[in-house]
């Protein structure tokens, strides 16, 4: 019986979630309640199965031959597991506040809370297949989320984002196709699943279709140039694009890449071919784009996606490296990237509830009216820029690091265009604490005259987020033990 537990964190809030519309709640505090407690009990749920994984795979349901639906719960899934369970209670707690004057709130918080379920299915999934099929549930339940204003600006960004999505999905069902076809197996197995399989001719096809394949997940990874949809989705409520840029969406895309890169093509297989050449100058060529595009971006929201697009790009290139210190490094960035881009969006989120602030050239004294979200952007954004003992400064050492080691001139090359990255990120974000905190005499004192700090909802969750940058940054070293056995095969 314990195998069937491994669906109670993914059914429980597809469940709970799609049945709230039905429930009548006298009062938002009630159904609040009900909320973030569906919430705890299945961020509570997974962290157990994380704990004491089922000794045998879950094969739901068999479609024909290898096309199965399958979990299994692995060092890789653990770690995206682990870190959404973390955070959604927190962002649940968050969102509480800003959508407090909503008058659409149960419509949003159904798919919110749905949203979670399948964000879980991703990370347990134990095969190709339904990996692939709760991908695409994703962007079914997050259409509503980006669109949930109905304004003009979010229909037409909802329209983007589903574009380039369902584009997206069918690059990524091609390799799908040729890992069916060719490969001696669906499931996930380290080392990938072309071991042994004599591919002849057709080697150099299946490369190629693996860089359509990590095109096609890296869509919502918002790789470039199909990045367009990220900066678009910010017209949406900030616990959608916080979720939707720093946890949900944008990890799958990156967990996704990392999956097929190691437990479905190989990396023994790729390494060193033009497949792996062609990815890493897209993670490179994007991970300079997005840094320099965030310079230049004024509105706040929109200059943390391009922020975002940068960064997730850190993460692809590190996996690209196909070596045990990239994956590692990889895996800390998804964590520490996590944790502080989701304090970022919150704290723009906050700014833009208490005061309708959304440009960084309103907020000169903003700190003065809003001095623990000023604080707590401040605290973030040295994390994001690196300074140690942060939690990016760890993971941007070890993919450092990783790149030296392979030796490899490109990966050299993209070590350099991470620490380019790094240089524009203390630009973008200095701009804005320079206005924040050291406004010019006058400056901007109309505009933030009706600006006050959040009430504890949202303090709550942006200091639990400050404390945990800080505490993955100075106690990496059972992180980073763990994340070399996974990088290793060992779990």
């Amino acid at each position: 019986m314990e195998k069937y537990g491994i669906l109670l964190p993914i059914v429980f809030p597809l469940v709970m979630g799609a049945l709230l519309p039905l429930f009548p709640f006298r009062n938002k505090r009630g159904r609040n309640l009900y909320i973030e407690l569906v919430t705890i009990a299945t961020a509570a749920f997974a962290v157990w199965l994380i704990f004491h994984r089922p000794s045998e795979d879950f094969n739901v349901l068999n479609l024909a031959g290898n096309l199965e639906v399958k979990f299994h719960i692995d060092g890789l899934g653990m770690v995206f597991g682990g870190l959404v369970s973390f955070l959604w209670p927190l962002a649940t707690l968050y969102a509480f506040e800003y959508m407090e004057h909503d008058t659409k709130d149960n419509v949003f918080f159904s798919f919110y809370t749905m949203t979670f379920g399948v964000t879980i299915g991703i990370a347990f999934s134990g095969n190709l297949m339904t990996m692939y099929m709760f991908y695409e549930m994703l962007t079914l339940v997050t259409m509503p989320l980006v669109m949930h204003g109905c304004s003009r600006k979010a229909i037409l960004a909802c329209r983007k984002y589903m574009t380039y999505s369902i584009g997206g999905a069918a690059f990524a069902f091609i390799g799908f196709i040729f890992v069916y076809r060719l490969g001696n197996t669906m499931d996930f197995t380290f080392g990938g699943v072309f071991s042994g399989v004599a591919l002849g001719e057709k080697e150099a096809l299946v490369k190629a279709v693996y860089v359509l394949a990590v095109l096609g997940f890296g869509v919502k990874a918002a790789i470039f140039p199909f990045y367009g949809w990220l900066p678009a989705v910010s017209v949406a409520p900030t616990p959608v694009t916080a979720l939707l840029h720093a946890v949900a969406v944008v990890k799958a895309g990156a967990f996704a890449i990392i999956r097929i890169t190691y437990y479905s093509f190989g990396a023994e297989f790729l390494q060193g071919s033009f497949a792996q050449y062609t990815v890493l100058v897209f993670a490179i060529a994007t991970i300079l784009f997005g840094s320099a595009r965030a310079v230049k971006e004024p509105h706040l929201k929109r200059r943390l996606a391009y922020s975002t697009i940068s960064n997730l790009s850190y993460i692809i290139f590190a996996a690209l490296l196909m070596t045990p210190e990239g994956m590692v490094g990889s895996m800390m960035h998804i964590i520490a990237h996590a944790f502080i881009k989701i304090t970022l969006f919150y704290c723009a989120g906050a700014i833009l509830h208490c005061s309708g602030l959304e440009y960084v050239r309103d907020m000169a004294g903003l700190a003065k009216k809003m001095p623990y979200v000023c604080a707590c952007f401040l605290a973030a954004g040295a994390g994001l820029i690196g300074v140690p003992p942060m939690a990016a400064f760890v993971s941007k050492w070890h993919i450092g690091t990783a790149a030296i080691a392979s030796g490899d001139p490109l990966a050299i090359a993209g070590m350099f265009a991470v620490l380019f990255s790094a240089f524009c990120t203390a630009v973008y974000i200095c701009g804005f604490v320079m206005r924040a905190f050291l406004p010019f005499s006058g400056e901007g004192d109309w505009k933030t005259k009706q600006a006050c700090d959040p009430t504890w909802r949202m303090k709550l969750p942006l200091g639990i987020l400050v404390y945990m940058i800080f505490t993955i940054g100075m106690f990496a070293k059972p992180l980073l033990a763990f994340l070399g056995r996974v990088a290793s095969g060992g779990l």
